[in-house]
């Protein structure tokens, strides 16, 4: 498998996980663009969140962005942003479903 994000989840690539269960991962993002700027993903492999929707898995859909919320708010003080890239148009750079939080500074809007 060439996913690096299914590597990480087996166990082949080393990290040190934020949050880990058997159906989510969240580590830190080795590129960060906020003080705080993790990755929470599902462990299972999914391209991005509508190959998740067509799996009709809404529980773990739900449970990704409860752990997402639940690390927000314990460290975004002043608030924070979930993002979630799907496809190329998207700006999608890792075909492994993830939510970007950012927190730690002001976020500006429109995004991009």
């Amino acid at each position: 498998m060439e996913c690096i994000f299914c590597k990480i989840a087996a166990g082949e690539i080393p990290v040190t996980p934020v949050y880990h269960d058997d159906e989510v991962l969240a580590i830190a993002d080795i590129n960060p663009q906020a003080p705080t700027h993790l990755l929470v993903m599902p462990v299972a492999h999914h391209a991005n969140i509508a190959a998740l929707s067509d799996a009709g898995d809404a529980a773990l859909t739900a449970k990704l962005f409860a752990i997402a919320a639940k690390l927000g708010r314990e460290r975004g003080a002043n608030g924070f942003r979930l993002v979630m890239n799907t496809g190329d148009d998207g700006g999608q750079t890792v075909d492994h479903l993830h939510v970007h939080l950012l927190a730690g500074r002001a976020m500006g809007w429109p995004p991009g």
